[in-house]
This record gives C-alpha cells, sequence and structure tokens, in this order.
C-alpha cells in the first residue's frame, strides 16, 4: 500500500472515529445534564410542582350565592384558587390587587382562566373597592376542598394554588409568592391547550 493510501486511509478512520465521538458525546452529555435534574430557565416552575397532585375531581365546590361549580374539562380551563382565612383584612386587599393584575396579563387567554376565592365568612372577602378579577369566583370552603389543596393553613400566610381542567391541583406558590411566576407558569399551561 502507498503513503497516500495510507494516509487517506487513517484520515477516513479519525474522520469516521470523530464523528462517532461527537453523536455519542452530545447524547452523554445530555443524558448527564437531564439526570442532574438541569433544565433550561424556561422549562422550571416558580411554584412548587405537587406530587401527587391534590385531587378534586370528586369534590362539587359549593358557590358562594348558591349553586354548584364544576369543574368542566371540556372547557379546558385553568384555575387559581386561593383559601384566606377570616378577617385578613389588608393582606387579602393585597392578594385580591396581586391576582387581578395576572389575570388580566392573560389578555385574551383571560376567559379561560378563574380565580377561585374559597371563603365562607364576609371578613375573608376582598375589602370594597379592591380590584377583583373578571373570573372571579367566590366558593364556599368545605372539608373536602381543603384536604384536596396541600397545607393550606400556612401560618405564614395565604397560599395560591393551580387547578388543571379536570380537577387536579398541580402547583403550590408559598405565602408571599411573586405573582409574576404564577403568571408565567399558567401562561405556559394555557399554551398547552
Amino acid at each position: 500500500m502507498s503513503d497516500d493510501a495510507t494516509r487517506l486511509r487513517n484520515r477516513n478512520r479519525l474522520l469516521l472515529i470523530g464523528l462517532f465521538a461527537l453523536f455519542f458525546g452530545s447524547m452523554a452529555l445530555a443524558g448527564l445534564l437531564r439526570f442532574s435534574g438541569w433544565r433550561p430557565a424556561g422549562m422550571k416552575n416558580h411554584g412548587e410542582l405537587l406530587e401527587p397532585p391534590g385531587d378534586l375531581r370528586q369534590v362539587t365546590p359549593q358557590l358562594a350565592d348558591g349553586g354548584d361549580y364544576r369543574w368542566e374539562p371540556a372547557a379546558r380551563r385553568w384555575r387559581i384558587a386561593v383559601m384566606p382565612p377570616a378577617d385578613c383584612g389588608a393582606a387579602c386587599a393585597e392578594l385580591a390587587r396581586e391576582l387581578d393584575v395576572v389575570w388580566q396579563l392573560f389578555g385574551k387567554d383571560a376567559d379561560d382562566v378563574h380565580v377561585l376565592w374559597i371563603c365562607g365568612e364576609p371578613g375573608c372577602l376582598p375589602p370594597a373597592g379592591a380590584p377583583r378579577p373578571g373570573s372571579l369566583r367566590v366558593l364556599r370552603p368545605s372539608a373536602a376542598l381543603r384536604a384536596g389543596l396541600p397545607r393550606a393553613d400556612d401560618p405564614r400566610g395565604v397560599p395560591a394554588y393551580v387547578i388543571d381542567p379536570y380537577g387536579f391541583v398541580i402547583l403550590r406558590y408559598p405565602p408571599g409568592f411573586d405573582p409574576a411566576g404564577l403568571r408565567a407558569d399558567v401562561a405556559r399551561l394555557l399554551k398547552v391547550k
């Protein structure tokens, strides 16, 4: 075999080995990143992903003014739920303002998001004059509803929850949550339709 043929063969072998290393090396790096828990910033939830999710499918909440609030999965409606304590006053006003801003920022998708305010007494409602989202539904509290909202009685304040169209409670936001994070998570879920 001539020197030119040997060099060509060696070059082709190195090229084949390089392509093999590039292909399987990138797969190994992707696997390493995946199993180490790393995710791109756009793929992370701002709220706590509940595993297992709270299950409210068998619960039919009651509206404060009478009637049932049904989950209606075919409507593809997402919910943001809060359960403030009695006599929350200024904290309720601030929570209502934040939820109203979040709801308004959904724009054309705002009708696909209901804000559920779970409250049995006048003292836990937003004060008169406080902004209220257009899709606000006031629900009566119940033991079954409370059981489906993990750690609802947080001593630090009022957590918020995201409920999917079927009635699964999938995300929890701790008291003092960032409304921008809640909006970003729900906006991402609205695109899943």
